[in-house]
């Protein structure tokens, strides 16, 4: 069954994005960006009715689709400009894809669970958003694609992964949860080859949840 977007759907989505808004997320670059993706295209249809809560639900193989406060959050700190060439870890069902698409971002994802990747490749097909996705591991990043304005990392790494920082551009940005017991949404600007300055947000975490874990060497 062809899955619409109707007009009770488009509603739906204009009451989360002024959610989102009181929540603090003032870019209406990306308010007007999340407002065009239609997050129940992403969902089992069982999920359907409760596509527009800020809530992650499962996609399967163990994931989830990251809570729209997430999207919206990493989205405006990565503060995407038209024509950045962007690195997505984790393409997982393609929500945040979609949302970096309508940011005029050029994408390139990588999703580890096959499963994942074919299924995110079929619904942006449909949608006809244009990224170049990806099947492998996410900690080796894309170095024959680098450097990459900016970086952002969906799964909870114990640190940072060393390959992904080379694959960044001078003065670009990487977005990822870092810890190991403890994970804190931080902000990676690289200064130099060799240098960085992190900005950690403690206070996301504390009102929010924990990422599904980065895996390394696995596919």
């Amino acid at each position: 069954m062809e899955v619409v977007d109707t007009i009770k759907h488009q509603g739906q989505r204009k009451k989360l994005i002024e959610e989102l808004n009181t929540m603090g997320i003032e870019s209406k670059e990306v308010l007007n960006a999340m407002l065009k993706v239609p997050r129940h295209y992403f969902l089992d249809s069982s999920f359907e009715d409760f596509a527009y809560q800020n809530k992650a639900f499962p996609i399967g193989e163990e994931q989830t689709i990251s809570h729209p406060y997430t999207v919206a959050f990493q989205s405006e700190m990565l503060d995407i400009k038209k024509g950045d060439k962007v690195l997505e870890i984790g393409t997982g069902c393609g929500y945040q894809t979609a949302v970096l698409f309508h940011l005029g971002a050029k994408i390139h994802s990588i999703e580890r669970q096959h499963t994942l990747h074919h299924k995110a490749k079929v619904v942006l097909a449909k949608m006809r958003i244009k990224a170049h996705l990806n099947y492998g591991d996410g900690y080796l990043g894309l170095p024959n694609h680098a450097p990459f304005d900016k970086i952002i990392v969906t799964a909870g790494a114990p640190e940072m992964p060393q390959e992904l920082f080379k694959q960044l551009a001078i003065g670009g940005l990487m977005m990822i949860p870092l810890g190991a017991k403890k994970q804190v949404m931080t902000l990676i600007v690289k200064t130099s080859e060799t240098a960085l300055k992190k900005i950690e947000f403690d206070n996301f975490n504390e009102q929010h949840f924990r990422f599904v874990p980065m895996l390394k060497n696995k596919q």
